[in-house]
């Protein structure tokens, strides 16, 4: 019992310094999305998780190397991935760090409705009553109806979504493999690849001193998906999913002492709702008392 504690513990200090080391990453990507175009930063970054990912493979416990069993839902995740990092560059340039987290809030969410039309698991009405509140949390960033909808939200939305059609594409690929490493490589990869065929049309010389943030990004990153996998592995993802909501906190806190960026009431109003439609969603699904229906259906797009 003291040992199931202990390990449970261990995740759950993993998951909190994941949501710092991610929001960190997201405020260097704030940081240079100023400055420079989304190729620089994530031709860089991309290669260098790439080969973080290669030196990682070299280690006695994880020399499985690269192999998927399911290359085109990898394929998917990757050019999902592609597009999120994208999007989430430009909405970090145009909205206000704590507004694009109640975009970040709404994943989970999204994922919830995403495994029930791509992988056949079917969603609960609660659950989508939960959807709804989050849907409505957004809306509170929007006090003055649609005339306030900028196109930083627009692509906020899009990240969300693009980056929630890449978890479920990892859920999808976990039921088959648990190389948890290839599904790091593979989109960096395509990141890198990507960005490199625009990089010569958007280049600008960098500093050694925006060099080293977009290191520090690209360190981050891995840091963060590494502790991220080592994390579900001690804790349920049920268990983690929660706690990936103290973001906010981190980003709200990064805002205000990095980019002078004091979030409104409205915002703090829709953070609150996102996270807690977020927490009630994994209550109604995870909870011992209710009765669950679990299929086997799936995305037929690998074995």
């Amino acid at each position: 019992m003291a040992g199931a504690r202990s390990q449970a513990l261990g995740g759950a200090l993993l998951a909190v310094a994941y949501t710092g080391l991610i929001a960190s990453a997201d405020g260097i990507t704030k940081l240079l999305a100023g400055q420079y175009a989304a190729a620089q930063l994530y031709a860089l970054s991309g290669a260098l998780v790439a080969g973080f990912c290669l030196l990682a493979d070299r280690l006695p416990s994880q020399r499985r190397g690269f192999r998927t069993s399911c290359p085109r839902a990898m394929a998917l995740r990757s050019v999902a991935t592609l597009i999120a990092a994208v999007c989430f560059f430009h909405a970090f340039r145009l909205l206000p760090f704590a507004e694009v987290f109640v975009f970040i809030g709404l994943m989970p969410l999204l994922a919830g409705a995403m495994s029930g039309l791509l992988l056949g698991e079917p969603v609960r009405p609660a659950s989508w009553a939960a959807l709804g509140a989050g849907f409505a949390g957004v809306l509170f960033l929007f006090p003055d109806g649609v005339a306030a909808v900028s196109p930083g939200h627009l692509v906020a939305l899009g990240a969300a979504v693009s980056g929630t059609f890449s978890m479920t594409m990892a859920r999808l690929i976990g039921r088959y493999e648990s190389n948890a490493l290839a599904q790091v490589f593979y989109p960096n990869l395509t990141l890198c690849a990507a960005m490199l065929l625009v990089l010569p049309f958007v280049w600008m010389p960098m500093p050694l001193a925006d060099l080293a943030w977009a290191a520090a990004y690209a360190l981050l990153l891995f840091g963060a998906r590494w502790l991220l996998v080592v994390a579900l592995r001690l804790l349920a993802s049920y268990a983690v999913t929660p706690l990936m909501n103290l973001q906010f906190i981190w980003m709200a806190f990064i805002g205000a002492a990095f980019f002078g960026e004091l979030p409104s009431g409205t915002t703090y109003i829709g953070g609150a709702i996102v996270i807690a439609s977020g927490l009630y969603l994994v209550w109604d699904q995870f909870a011992p008392a209710m009765p669950r229906l679990r299929s086997a259906g799936r995305l037929q797009t690998d074995p």
